[in-house]
């Protein structure tokens, strides 16, 4: 009966429309058949005009109506979806695990909500996830109406932003009557709003144009968020930003309005072998997929990065006429997608040799040097309009980076000017992006992280340059070139004192074009030679 009355009260414009036709049917037919014979044939005859007209007339006044009177513009086109109809199941969440605990919590609200209300308390009325694009947030959105089993309503915050003033306030209004509505049929109702932040950044004083618009979009929405009756309304709004935490705006961020913050971050190394296990599911592989490796191989990759590694590494099995997915093909997507499409361009015996041992120098110093980081590939083949490449990663996840990683991260960029000065005498214009790099970190440890040797601590990039005096200007800066002075000398030691390592390397790249992991392991053990391996 309950369901009978929503789709009614959904409906009843429609029933009283065709209700109204049919009425006037019985009449017309009655009326005409009251005429005489002759005024009977010209009223039949002069019918099809008048029904011309008719609805030439109706189409008018329906245009001006929806579009003057009703917000033509501002019309929200959004059909929800029932929460059984998403088919998202918790289970199907993978590689966020803290996040799926703390959203169970609101599931676990809604579901008993009843309960709740009985002892006085409110239901939640806003969920704010914040994180990395690609980490499953909309994911688990699905996943949270899925479970519990309540309409949902999805929207980007784009669809709400005009150039017309007043249509996105409107919207909003439109949203929240139909989730009410949809609230009261089915005990409540799930708002989703992604990219929140583009109604929902720091409203700012505007007297016309987008800034205006936006913030009207953004008081209504705040309004019915804070404004919602008691009854049909157990809404729920969940929103999604990659924007900071701090960029939007704080009524947004109040209680009672988005109660609860999720933070989805990227999946460690647990959750990410678990992701592709799930991705590999879905395609034909080999048996010699090491999963462990895969998931070492894609530190600070999201869920959607691994997907679209193992969707690349089908595309290339396919393209090579393979039957199976092997580790061969998910190393080659891995490149792909990290390094680029290989070029093909003419280089001199010289030049070419000459790029073989700077990206050897590189990856020596990487290897020997770093820390943290593993050398994955070393290529002399150009890519992205770089003639040669070392491409490494760390090992495991680091949130912060120590002074000596830093240094590590200039001695590895400065590697390629010292192999080409050490073995020709002079040097080439493919170091300018190294130097640029190196030059960057050491002027960030310097005049933003206290890590210079004057003694100098504190952030001086958030000081006005005018303000600040020529002796702290030029001694950060003499901080910034003793750095760099340091990481270079330990570098040609290290590049004179094993000299024959980077020969060797140098020559093999000549050869082959290309380096793996195993084969560069291969070739520092039968040197004697480990990975640094100092904790950071």
């Amino acid at each position: 009966m309950k369901v009978f009355l929503m789709w009614f009260k959904e409906n009843k414009i429609k029933i009283i429309i065709v209700a109204g036709v049919l009425v006037l049917l019985v009449l017309s037919v009655v009326g005409l058949m009251s005429l005489e014979s002759f005024y009977r044939k010209m009223t039949l005859a002069t019918l099809p005009l008048q029904f011309l007209m008719v609805g030439a007339n109706a189409s008018i006044f329906v245009f001006m109506y929806l579009y003057f009177l009703q917000g033509g513009f501002a019309k929200l086109d959004k059909a929800p979806i029932k929460g059984k109809d998403v088919e998202i199941k918790w289970k199907d969440v993978i590689g966020m695990e803290d996040a799926k605990q703390e959203a169970w919590e609101i599931v676990q609200l809604v579901r008993e909500r009843a309960k709740l209300m009985k002892i006085g308390g409110k239901v939640v009325k806003g969920l704010l996830m914040v994180g990395p694009p690609g980490c499953g947030k909309t994911y688990l959105a699905k996943a949270i109406a899925t479970e519990a089993r309540l309409p949902f309503i999805s929207m980007s915050g784009s669809e709400f932003t005009e150039v017309f003033v007043g249509v996105g306030a409107s919207r909003v209004r439109k949203l929240f009557q139909k989730a009410r509505s949809l609230a009261e049929g089915y005990g409540g109702c799930i708002i989703f709003i992604d990219e929140l932040d583009a109604i929902g950044r720091h409203r700012q004083l505007s007297w016309g144009g987008g800034g205006q618009e936006t913030n009207a979009t953004q008081n209504q929405l705040l309004v019915e968020m804070d404004g919602l009756r008691e009854k049909g309304g157990n809404v729920v709004v969940v929103g999604a930003t990659n924007a900071s935490e701090d960029s939007l705006d704080a009524a947004l961020l109040r209680p009672g309005r988005f109660d609860r913050k999720l933070y989805v971050g990227l999946p460690g190394l647990d959750d990410r072998a678990k992701i592709f296990e799930y991705y590999l599911a879905k395609i034909k592989t080999d048996s010699d997929i090491d999963v462990g490796r895969l998931a070492r191989r894609a530190v600070y990759k999201s869920p959607a990065d691994i997907a679209n590694v193992v969707q690349e590494s089908a595309i290339i099995a396919t393209r090579k006429r393979k039957e199976l997915v092997g580790m061969k093909e998910l190393a080659e997507a891995f490149e792909r997608i990290e390094l680029g499409i290989k070029h093909k361009i003419t280089m001199t015996p010289k030049e070419r040799e000459m790029t073989a041992y700077h990206e050897s120098g590189h990856l020596m110093i990487t290897y020997l040097l770093h820390p943290t980081d593993d050398v994955f590939k070393a290529s002399i083949i150009p890519r992205r309009g770089a003639l040669g490449v070392v491409h490494h990663s760390p090992k495991e996840e680091f949130h912060t980076k120590s002074r000596e990683t830093l240094l590590a991260d200039i001695q590895v960029a400065l590697a390629g000017y010292a192999a080409e000065k050490t073995i020709y005498g002079t040097t080439s214009t493919g170091v300018s992006s190294d130097f640029a790099m190196a030059m960057r970190i050491a002027h960030g440890m310097v005049w933003r992280l206290g890590m210079g040797d004057s003694g100098y601590a504190g952030d001086y990039t958030q000081i006005p340059q005018e303000q600040l005096s020529d002796t702290v200007k030029a001694k950060l800066n003499d901080d910034t070139n003793r750095i760099m002075k340091v990481c270079l000398d330990e570098v040609n030691e290290v590049i004179k004192r094993e000299r024959a390592i980077i020969d060797r390397f140098a020559q093999e790249l000549l050869q082959r074009d290309e380096l793996d992991y195993d084969e560069i392991e291969d070739i520092f053990k039968q040197y004697n030679k480990s990975k640094k391996t100092t904790a950071v």
